[in-house]
């Protein structure tokens, strides 16, 4: 029941004097009269006002206050459910930098942990630290634009919003945060024209070679026969070159755009060495290369399955390439590997072996990783060359055409594939012994949890 408030009771009382005051200057009779009616009329206004009137104003007060309550509380709701379903970062930005707000893209983007800390210490941008400061500020300025290159190329914009939430605080101001990753974007600018470029020029020789050859088939040689199918085989193979060119291009192309996007699925390197060495049996058999196959148990990874397939058979087709008639190539597979033991040497090493990581995984402490190390017995690569390997149309061996020459690009595109699942890519060579490329690739969590359990 509701409590009859004090300025309530003060008023009545005051009204009540003031009508006993008035009475009393007619005499004693109605006086008495007076205080007796006024003592009645008390007592029924009190019961009204307890009973009927004040518990059902306020009753619908409370109701009000409640349902607005209750509709700001579900607005609040609603409103964080579709700030942390939104697949871009948003980051609310308070007094000193610190990071009050941020949705789970925020948080993964920016690399956040359960508290949010200092923007400074997420973000080492100037401009976007000093546009944050400007809002926190009430002011309101243009989008930055920055980008990194290490470990992982990237390119972002970001948008500043000055929101004033606080009319009478000492802090009215705050940051609100939206960062639009455009890698992408300018990956598929600077794509284009790389292609273009990169076409044009290795395009340049096969094609002058068939140019040259249709002029001769159309002139002194059209009579002779000899003639015509030696240059039709030599237009074949010029002919298949441009495709692998042509394939390898757009190949390293989508590699590049999707490289600052982790994977998240899950390979097993040991099921995709067995389907590799299936898939090449063919090369194997022609060339009487012994191949084996070492991987006794899964070893699961975090990876895209067609890409580590593609990197897995861009090595072996390496190996068989330089492997001499009737020699031995291995495969090896291992798993729940610390870095160290990933990066151990695997050949003897001498005066004349080299030793490089094309690309490293990202440090962190105990971490579990698996790999995948093809060898062969081939010429082997000179130390000198090690460094260049990755480069695009780099060939040791300095040959620009031929149909069983290479169009320079497939290492390039294993070290893209490897950075972009934050992997390893190690190499290994000896002239004359031969050469092992290792493929470091980490493991989930709970795959390193279950393998040493």
């Amino acid at each position: 029941m509701a409590r009859l408030r004090r300025r309530d009771v003060i008023a009545f009382s005051a009204l009540a004097a003031v009508v006993l005051l008035v009475l009393a200057t007619l005499g004693p009779l109605h006086f008495w009269e007076a205080v007796a009616g006024m003592a009645a009329f008390a007592a029924l206004g009190g019961i009204y006002y307890l009973l009927v009137s004040v518990p059902v104003s306020e009753a619908q007060v409370d109701r009000a206050a409640l349902a607005e309550a209750e509709a700001v509380r579900r607005a609040g709701e609603l409103a964080r459910a579709t700030l942390n379903r939104l697949p871009f970062p948003v980051t609310l930005i308070g007094p000193g930098g610190r990071i009050e707000e941020a949705n789970p893209a925020a948080r993964d983007f920016l690399g956040l942990g359960s508290e949010g800390g200092l923007l400074s210490a997420a973000l080492r941008q100037p401009k976007v630290l000093e546009s944050v400061s400007a809002a926190l500020r009430g002011e309101s300025g243009p989008a930055v634009e920055y980008s990194t290159f290490a470990p992982i190329e990237s390119h972002v914009r970001a948008h500043v919003i000055a929101l004033k939430i606080d009319e009478d605080g000492p802090f009215p101001w705050r940051a609100l945060l939206v960062l639009a990753d455009e890698t992408s974007i300018k990956r598929a600018e600077r794509m284009r024209a790389d292609f273009l470029a990169n076409a044009s020029h290795e395009l340049r020789t096969p094609l002058a070679s068939l140019a040259g050859f249709i002029e001769t088939l159309r002139g002194h040689a059209r009579e002779d026969i000899a003639a015509r199918d030696k240059f039709l085989a030599i237009m074949g193979d010029q002919t298949e070159r441009m495709r692998r060119l042509i394939n390898d291009l757009l190949s390293l192309s989508r590699v590049e755009m999707d490289e600052h996007v982790a994977p998240s699925g899950q390979v097993d390197l040991a099921s995709i060495a067995g389907d590799t060495a299936d898939a090449l049996a063919p090369l194997l058999k022609e060339k009487a290369i012994r191949l084996e196959v070492d991987a006794p148990h899964p070893a699961l990874a975090i990876g895209e399955r067609d890409q580590i397939v593609e990197v897995a058979q861009n090595l072996l087709e390496n190996a068989i390439k330089y492997t001499p008639r009737e020699g031995r190539i291995v495969i090896e597979v291992r798993s729940d590997l610390t870095r160290d033991a990933c990066e151990k040497p695997v050949m003897d090493s001498s005066e004349r072996s080299g030793r490089l990581a094309i690309a490293s995984p990202p440090g962190r402490t105990g971490r579990r990783y698996s790999v995948l190390r093809v060898r062969d017995e081939g010429t082997g690569i000179e130390r000198r060359h090690l460094p260049r390997l990755s480069e695009r149309f780099y060939r040791v061996d300095g040959q620009k055409s031929g149909p069983k020459e290479g169009t320079g690009l497939g290492l390039a595109i294993v070290k893209h594939i490897v950075t972009r699942h934050r992997g390893g890519f190690l190499v290994e060579s000896e002239p004359g012994k031969g050469t092992v490329f290792t493929l470091v690739l980490p493991m989930l969590a709970a795959q390193e949890s279950a393998t040493r359990g």
